[in-house]
């Protein structure tokens, strides 16, 4: 956890400076060369210390916005979130510690969505939760079958 550090100075300049000496040109190129891992994990990769997970997220959906690729940005967030809370993927059976961390990855995520896409995660939440994914599901990328059945992409 940062002391505030991270919110001092110009940070999304920052943010860039960092994704650059990386040898990205692109906060989602950054992210993309690692998928599954955690926001808090890339920022803390770009600076320990002086960038925030909720500084990525932003820097990402900012760049999805330009190009077009929101529901993808919300695919890949719910990659993260399952990745961080479901490390052995889907829980084969639903007991209170396992409901927790679906629970947690869902609500993590659902926090994380642009009010743009509300209502399509929390259609997508239900059917997860109506049709579980089979045990040990754990999509690697947005582009994952099962998350593209869920959340189509309808930018054009």
């Amino acid at each position: 956890m940062t002391d505030g550090r991270s919110w001092r100075g110009n940070w999304k300049a920052r943010l860039y400076e960092r994704v650059r000496e990386h040898g990205f040109d692109s906060l989602t190129g950054f992210a993309a060369a690692r998928p599954a891992v955690s926001l808090n994990q890339l920022a803390e990769e770009l600076g320990r210390d002086d960038v925030a997970g909720v500084q990525v997220l932003s820097g990402l959906l900012a760049e999805a916005e330009q190009r077009k690729q929101v529901t993808r940005f919300v695919r890949d967030v719910l990659v993260r979130e399952l990745a961080e809370n479901l490390p052995n993927g889907w829980p084969a059976v639903m007991d209170d510690e396992t409901r927790f961390q679906v629970a947690k990855a869902l609500g993590c995520w659902s926090a994380d969505t642009p009010d743009t896409h509300k209502e399509r995660v929390r259609q997508a939440r239900a059917a997860l939760r109506a049709t579980p994914p089979p045990p040990g599901w754990r999509p690697l990328d947005p582009d994952d079958e099962l998350l593209r059945a869920l959340l189509p992409d309808e930018e054009a």
